[in-house]
């Protein structure tokens, strides 16, 4: 794995049970109704500054401005000595609780070819350009990116577990309900033991690829101190990493009985009443490749692959791409036999989401399964990049509660 630091993070000095008002949600899962509610909610809030409400040009300057004001006046305020950062982040999924733990560390951005930080995912123009500006606008990283690593032989987990015994420096609950504890590890001896356990471990980037676009730009401009960036290292084996399904909206394509009979010779299809018993159905099936549809009023169905499916794909698809279901709804399902082009394609994560199709504002809920990590682990080892929004990380880590400024 690439090098790791410690830093002296910059954090808000307000109250715990202040936190939940003046932190918020990874940008881009902020939408504009959150977004106004996240404004109102504290003029301290940290959407302000990673997802300024301005336009163009003024959105960036603001979003400068209202940080180094918050630093000047003691809002923010950067800790007293160079440290690692534990969270916590404690959740329920379908009536489990569960436990994430990772390492909030600076560290150093590398090209995929070190083979030592692998991506899985393309970027997009839009997203690395708006990173980018905010970066230059504040020179500081306030959300991290997330990388996963082997931890097989629990080291990393021991280590973690004896500096979690300490009184944690901070702690609140989010809007999700999700509750967060932060460590603060200035200790040089268990610096120099995080730093050894995360040594030699490849680690693959989970979510935050534009952020990790925009820390490589920087580092090619301002040379390699610019290469310094903000992580999040948590082991792959934990219970606690989560990957949620991306369900996808179509705007234009065909109906639901249409879609039945294009599906028909590829895939085992079965009845649903609806887009939530669909997902279920799908979330359950042990078929290769499996996903739902739903039509508001007119119920759903399940497509489970058959052996011809596999035909769908030419014959050179890698096979660690060959094994996704979002590759093969997105390469050969949606333009092949549904018609449909990725233009009419929305994404959302909850299912709540997906199941506005009731509501006529789409054609179709396409209802997905979860990617695995060994299969995000195979596409990154083998160089590919899965189709846009294939993985849902979850939790999603809280912007702003340590914030790493650049080293130059």
């Amino acid at each position: 794995m690439t090098e790791i630091r410690p830093f002296a993070g910059v954090r808000y000095r307000v109250p715990d049970p202040e936190l939940a008002r003046v932190l918020a949600p990874p940008y881009d899962v902020i939408p504009p109704a959150y977004q106004e509610a996240l404004y109102a909610r504290d003029p301290r809030n940290i959407v302000r500054v990673i997802l300024n409400r301005g336009t163009g040009d003024a959105a960036y300057d603001e979003a400068g401005t209202t940080y180094r004001r918050w630093l000047a006046v003691g809002v923010l305020a950067p800790d007293p000595e160079p440290s690692l950062y534990l969270l916590e982040q404690t959740f329920a999924i379908d009536d489990r609780r569960l436990a994430r733990v990772g390492l909030l560390a600076r560290f150093r951005a590398e090209d995929p070819q070190t083979r030592r930080i692998l991506p899985h995912e393309q970027t997009r123009k839009g997203p690395r350009e708006d990173r980018w500006r905010l970066l230059l606008a504040t020179r500081a990283n306030f959300s991290a990116i997330f990388m996963m690593f082997p931890d097989a032989r629990g080291a990393f987990a021991s280590l973690a577990a004896t500096a979690m015994a300490a009184p944690p420096v901070s702690s609140y609950s989010d809007d999700g309900g999700v509750a967060h504890r932060l460590w603060r590890v200035a200790d040089p001896a268990a610096i120099a033991a995080f730093t050894r356990a995360l040594a030699e471990p490849t680690a693959y980037i989970a979510d935050g690829h534009h952020r990790y676009t925009t820390a490589l730009r920087y580092r090619d401009e301002h040379g390699p101190e610019g290469a310094w960036t903000l992580g999040y290292f948590s082991p792959i084996e934990a219970p606690g990493l989560v990957v949620l399904p991306y369900h996808r909206i179509l705007s234009a394509g065909p109906r639901l009985e249409e879609a039945r009979r294009a599906l028909e010779k590829h895939f085992r299809l079965s009845a649903a009443l609806d887009a939530r018993e669909a997902a279920r159905k799908t979330a359950a099936s042990a078929a290769p490749h499996a996903f739902g549809l739903a039509e508001r009023g007119q119920g759903g169905l399940v497509a489970e692959a058959l052996a011809l499916a596999d035909q769908l794909l030419p014959p050179e698809t890698p096979p660690s791409l060959r094994a996704l279901d979002a590759y093969l709804l997105h390469r050969a399902v949606l333009p092949k036999l549904l018609g449909v082009d990725d233009s009419s394609v929305r994404y959302v994560h909850s299912l709540a989401e997906a199941e506005e199709v009731r509501a006529g504002s789409a054609r179709l809920a396409v209802l997905m399964r979860a990617t695995p990590p060994p299969q995000i682990v195979a596409v990154a080892e083998a160089g590919e990049s899965m189709p846009t929004k294939s993985t849902f990380f979850h939790p999603k880590m809280p912007s702003g509660l340590v914030i790493h400024p650049l080293v130059v």
